[in-house]
């Protein structure tokens, strides 16, 4: 709802949400290579690595709008928030992965650290390209862009 509320729409939060579920398939994949099992741990590192995603999500359309405002095309304005916001978004899941390789030799929170860095590389690379593709598909007709 606080989304919702900062945002003024219900198509902004859906389209943010949408890096939830993409981590789901790294934090599969990393449980299977390590052949470890989901444990509560691994719930929580899901729940943890939720936020994470929400807010790469966030950074990328907050720009984008911000960039629409200033009256840039939206095509343009998509390409330069993955341009500028790359490199927070790279820093942030780099950070997620070294504190997570501490954690992965500890029988009790090992799932913990596998999902948080499997689902950690494979959303944060899945967001930079899904979520602007989402929300160009989303936005096109109200800008009216070219194809």
């Amino acid at each position: 709802m606080l989304i919702v509320g900062w945002f003024q729409n219900f198509v902004t939060p859906i389209v943010m949400l949408a890096a939830i579920p993409l981590s789901l398939i790294g934090i599969v994949l990393g449980h299977w290579l390590l052949g470890a099992y989901f444990t509560a741990t691994s719930m929580i590192g899901f729940i943890a690595l939720a936020g994470v995603m929400v807010r790469n999500s966030v950074l990328l359309i907050d720009f984008i709008d911000i960039r629409l405002k200033d009256g840039v095309p939206l095509k343009q304005a998509i390409i330069e928030a993955g341009a500028v916001r790359t490199t927070p978004i790279l820093l942030t899941a780099g950070a997620v992965v070294l504190g997570a390789v501490i954690i992965l030799f500890d029988p009790i929170f090992q799932g913990l650290a596998i999902s948080l860095m499997g689902g950690t590389i494979t959303s944060t690379f899945l967001t930079l390209l899904v979520v602007p593709l989402i929300y160009f598909r989303l936005l096109r007709k109200k800008y009216k862009t070219n194809k």
